[in-house]
């Protein structure tokens, strides 16, 4: 698993209604969200993030890279100042951009305020810190914790002045239903440093809702990252179709990663969440 949580795998139940979660941020658990011009852009992948498969068939094995803007850390926060980061998060395109998909398991049991920090990197947050306003994850994952189900979406809060983290940052497309295997660029904040890392490989098929992704280096704090699918080589934004977590919570090994395949459950709970009921 990717973020240090009670392990849970349960019977599926798709056909439950969604319930939200919602935590409401107070004017003092705030922070000043930092604004940056309109020019500068996202971060670019380089050819260099692009990692390929040993020559020995040995899975590769995830770079440290300085990020980019869609992807970011996901920290506690206490009287407005940022604690440590705990898992992965990204910007997903919404109707009224203020949404992020992060896998159930990372916020599940989670207490006090959280911020996500996007582009974050050695300290440093070019794209402001986003306090979380509110969380949602279906019903299927608050009865059993089913593992197919471990994906939850998070409402921020605007900048000054009302601005939305997608008009800053951009965002990722929602990817349903990717079953058959996919050439994906998978990033993730392992708990132990400071740099997000990033690895490009093709997904298995382990069985008919979960993806398999093989590469090392993924280890705690990397739940959460997103699996994206066409993503550009100049923007790093792409189409989410998984996010680290599902079964074993994302892995038991830094070597192969895990999510569960986004269905009709997912784009059900993306649309009570774009409606924030």
């Amino acid at each position: 698993m990717r973020w240090m949580a009670g392990r849970a795998r349960g019977v599926s139940q798709r056909g439950c209604l969604l319930t939200v979660f919602t935590v409401l941020a107070t004017a003092a658990a705030c922070v000043a969200v930092l604004l940056i011009p309109a020019d500068v852009g996202a971060a670019a992948i380089s050819e260099g993030a692009i990692v390929a498969g040993s020559s020995a068939g040995e899975p590769p094995t995830g770079q440290a890279f300085d990020g980019v803007a869609t992807v970011g850390a996901l920290f506690t926060m206490n009287d407005g100042q940022l604690g440590t980061h705990f898992c992965t998060a990204s910007v997903v395109d919404s109707a009224h951009g203020d949404l992020i998909v992060t896998a159930a398991h990372c916020v599940t049991g989670r207490q006090g305020q959280m911020a996500f920090v996007p582009g974050y990197t050695k300290g440093k947050a070019p794209y402001g810190v986003w306090p979380v306003t509110a969380v949602y994850t279906n019903q299927a994952w608050q009865s059993t914790q089913d593992p197919d189900d471990d994906f939850a979406f998070l409402r921020l809060s605007p900048a000054s002045g009302g601005v939305p983290i997608q008009e800053v940052t951009g965002g990722d497309r929602l990817g349903i239903d990717w079953t058959e295997p996919a050439l994906v660029r998978v990033i993730g904040y392992p708990d132990q440093t400071d740099q997000p890392i990033t690895c490009t490989n093709r997904t298995k098929i382990f069985s008919a809702t979960q993806l398999e992704f093989d590469c090392g280096g993924y280890t705690d704090g990397t739940s959460g990252g997103p699996f994206l699918a066409d993503a550009s080589a100049s923007s790093g934004q792409g189409a989410v179709v998984g996010v680290i977590g599902g079964y074993e919570q994302g892995g038991d090994t830094p070597e192969v990663s895990y999510a569960a395949v986004f269905g009709a459950p997912t784009e059900a709970l993306y649309q009570q969440a774009q409606a924030g009921g």
